[in-house]
């Protein structure tokens, strides 16, 4: 009998020590066996499933296996796994919990067709949650999720979303688009020190209907006059808000051009500096 068989035949009935030892070893086969073998309950999986050179064939046997799935922590490892088979981290998806699933989206190295799907597991659970899970989803998910968050519009929910590392001025301008908005949201975003301060940010808030006129005039002065003037054509703003926009450009031509610069130093200190 080869040394192969002798210890793929020990991998069956191994115990304590010897089944330790047999977790870390290079064949195969030898794994396949373990998982045949009573002694490997669910610690000693999820400790095989950490092995990153794992062969694929063993996460697609254990993805076939129902019964080593019924375990919460099995599954999750094997979601995890960066040599899972698509499908079936696909397939497990749904079954993760919350933060789990959060953990996923932020995750390096996870596989984007996963993480998208992640993130629409979580927007489908959104309706559902209590504040507290808003919250904390608000604070530490991925930005599609807080955006949705924001878009949505619970007082207690919008600054911790607005304070999300994750979330980009893409995702901030993304929901400033929408032309319907929970009532707190400007107000919000307007006096966040962050986002205040984006000229992007400023422009779009500028551009939307529900934004209070004491805003819009506020950063009047800090947009360029080529972007006041495409506000200022028509059918782009309410006619009441026009007429602030072309009285800004004459008095930045009275200027001579002073009132470009000051918004450029608004955007960039150093600006300011080298004047």
């Amino acid at each position: 009998m080869s040394e192969a068989t002798t210890t793929r035949e020990r991998a069956l009935v191994a115990a304590g020590e010897e089944l330790a030892a047999l977790l870390h070893h290079p064949s195969a086969d030898v794994l396949m066996a373990l998982l045949d073998n009573p002694a490997l309950d669910e610690t000693k999986l999820c400790l095989l499933l950490e092995r990153k050179d794992l062969p694929g064939e063993i996460l697609e046997e254990v993805g076939r296996r129902k019964h080593l799935l019924k375990n919460y922590r099995v599954k999750r490892a094997l979601a995890f796994h960066p040599r899972a088979p698509r499908l079936i981290s696909l397939r497990l998806l749904g079954d993760l919990y919350l933060m789990d699933l959060v953990q996923l989206t932020l995750s390096p190295g996870v596989l984007a067709e996963l993480k998208r799907s992640a993130e629409e597991q979580l927007l489908a659970r959104l309706p559902q949650l209590p504040l507290g899970q808003k919250i904390t989803l608000a604070r530490r998910g991925p930005a599609r999720v807080a955006g949705a968050l924001l878009a949505d519009g619970h007082a207690k929910v919008i600054p911790v979303a607005l304070d999300n590392p994750n979330v980009t001025e893409a995702q901030v301008l993304k929901v400033l688009s929408r032309e319907k908005l929970p009532t707190a949201l400007i107000p919000a975003i307007s006096h966040h020190r962050k986002w205040s301060v984006s000229y992007n940010v400023r422009l779009a808030l500028v551009r939307h209907p529900l934004s209070p006129l004491a805003t819009i005039l506020a950063y009047l002065p800090h947009i360029t006059v080529s972007d006041l003037r495409e506000l200022a054509a028509p059918g782009i703003v309410p006619e009441s808000l026009r007429k602030y926009l072309q009285a800004e450009v004459q008095r930045r031509m009275r200027t001579g051009g002073r009132g470009e610069k000051q918004s450029a130093a608004s955007e960039d200190p150093s600006a300011s500096k080298s004047e």
